[in-house]
């Protein structure tokens, strides 16, 4: 007899899964409220500089020590994002972690960036009906990645080592380590070959 899995593990397998689920409904009531608190609370008078990164720890599934995350992100679940040490966001960017989104050490992410997860079927009457329709497609990102601002990735794109995306791009397929990769949708430029 197969285990029976729980929709949030379905959503996190990339399974199709029910968005409407009492589970799931809890994580993002949790997530909503971190990201509120957060957003609030950076530049405010209570802002001392060490309360903002305990609250991204609570709402990130796991960080590094070092992690810096500017003024209005938002999350779908939070727990789903696995970030590396010295990781750098800023303003503005939406984390869609329906799906698991893995992003290694050392990375940088430009302003109004999007990462997003969730995905639902091509086939028009597949998606009749909505909530039973849905899932995802994990996004995983390397050491030493600096994405531009307004970087789009899509569900599924796995960016290997030292990838640097240009501003403005939407990143629709996975590129290799050392990749330069730039466009709507994003090709690659170059290969940028470490000296050091």
């Amino acid at each position: 007899m197969e285990p029976v899995l729980t929709e949030r593990e379905k959503m996190v397998s990339g399974l199709r899964y029910r968005f409407e689920d009492p589970e799931l409904d809890q994580l993002r009531l949790r997530a909503r409220r971190l990201n509120k608190q957060f957003n609030n609370l950076i530049g405010s008078d209570e802002d001392d500089g060490k309360k903002g990164p305990e609250i991204i720890k609570q709402l990130f599934g796991s960080t590094g020590e070092i992690v810096i995350v500017r003024e209005g992100i938002k999350v779908s679940y939070g727990v789903n994002i696995h970030v590396g040490n010295k990781f750098f966001i800023n303003h503005n960017c939406i984390l869609n972690d329906d799906g698991p989104i893995r992003i290694g050490y050392g990375a940088m992410i430009g302003p109004n960036s999007q990462l997003y997860t969730a995905t639902h079927p091509f086939e028009p009457s597949e998606r009749i009906g909505g909530s039973d329709e849905n899932f995802t497609k994990g996004i995983t990102i390397g050491d030493n990645f600096w994405g531009g601002g307004n970087v789009i990735i899509l569900p599924g794109v796995t960016l290997g080592n030292n990838v640097i995306v240009g501003a403005g791009s939407v990143v629709t397929k996975s590129f290799p380590d050392n990749s330069i990769i730039a466009g709507n949708p994003a090709k690659l430029i170059r290969m940028n070959i470490p000296t050091k």
